[in-house]
C-alpha cells in the first residue's frame, strides 16, 4: 500500500468510501500501487494497467488499455469522444460496486493478462474535421496554412478540436483569431492557452 494513495483517499472530498473499496479490490491483484497524475495508479512491470479516478458525478476504474477488454457486460465507456485507449468503469455508490464486484474482478484479471502478454492498442489515425471558419482563414492566409501544416499531427488535432467546440460561428472565429500567432510561431495549444490567460 502506497502511503501517498492512503493520504489522497483520506483527504478526498467526494467518493472517498467508493474509492477505498475499489482500492481494496485492486490490491488483491499482483499490481504495484503508485500515485501519478494526482490519482492512484496501478502498474505491472512499469506498464500502467489502471487508475482509480474521481470526478464530480462518479468515480471510476480507468483501464489504460481498456479498448482491448472484451466487455461482455457492456459496462465500459470511453472518457471522451476522442479517447482511443482508456475505458472507464463508472460508479455512483457503494451498492453498485458491491453488485458489480465479480465483474470488476474479472475485468481487472483480464487487464492484468493483457499487460503480461505485452499487447498494445492499435492507434487509429485520428481524423478531426476542419471547421469551415478555419478552412476559410487558411485559404486567405498562406503563411498560416504553411505553419499549421508544419505542426505535429497531435498539435494540429488539438487546435481543430478547440476550434470546432463552440456552436456559434463567431465564437469559433474568435478562437481561431486568438490562436493564429501561436500557430505562426509553431506552438501548440498549451502555449496558446497560457497566452490567452495573460
Amino acid at each position: 500500500m502506497n502511503p501517498k494513495v492512503t493520504d489522497y483517499l483520506s483527504q478526498a472530498k467526494r467518493w472517498q468510501d467508493e474509492m477505498a473499496r475499489l482500492r481494496t479490490i485492486v490490491l488483491d491483484f499482483p499490481l504495484t500501487e503508485d500515485f501519478k497524475w494526482h490519482q492512484p495508479c496501478y502498474t505491472l512491470d512499469k506498464g500502467i494497467v489502471l487508475l482509480i479516478s474521481s470526478f464530480k458525478d462518479y468515480c471510476c476504474l480507468a483501464f489504460f488499455k481498456g479498448a482491448l477488454l472484451k466487455d461482455p457486460n457492456g459496462v465500459l465507456m470511453a472518457p471522451g469522444e476522442n479517447s482511443q485507449f482508456v475505458r472507464q468503469m463508472r460508479f455512483t455508490g457503494m451498492h453498485q460496486i458491491a453488485e458489480l464486484e465479480p465483474v470488476v474482478r474479472a475485468y481487472i484479471d483480464e487487464a492484468v493478462a493483457i499487460e503480461k502478454a505485452g499487447l498494445k492498442v492499435e492507434k487509429k489515425p485520428a481524423t478531426v474535421a476542419i471547421p469551415e471558419e478555419f478552412q476559410q482563414t487558411l485559404d486567405r492566409n498562406a503563411a498560416l496554412k504553411a505553419a499549421f501544416e508544419a505542426l505535429t499531427p497531435g498539435r494540429r488535432r488539438m487546435y481543430l478540436i478547440h476550434f470546432a467546440q463552440p456552436k456559434q460561428s463567431a465564437t469559433r472565429q474568435a478562437r481561431i483569431d486568438k490562436c493564429t500567432l501561436q500557430i505562426l510561431a509553431g506552438k501548440g495549444m498549451d502555449a496558446a492557452s497560457r497566452s490567452m490567460k495573460k
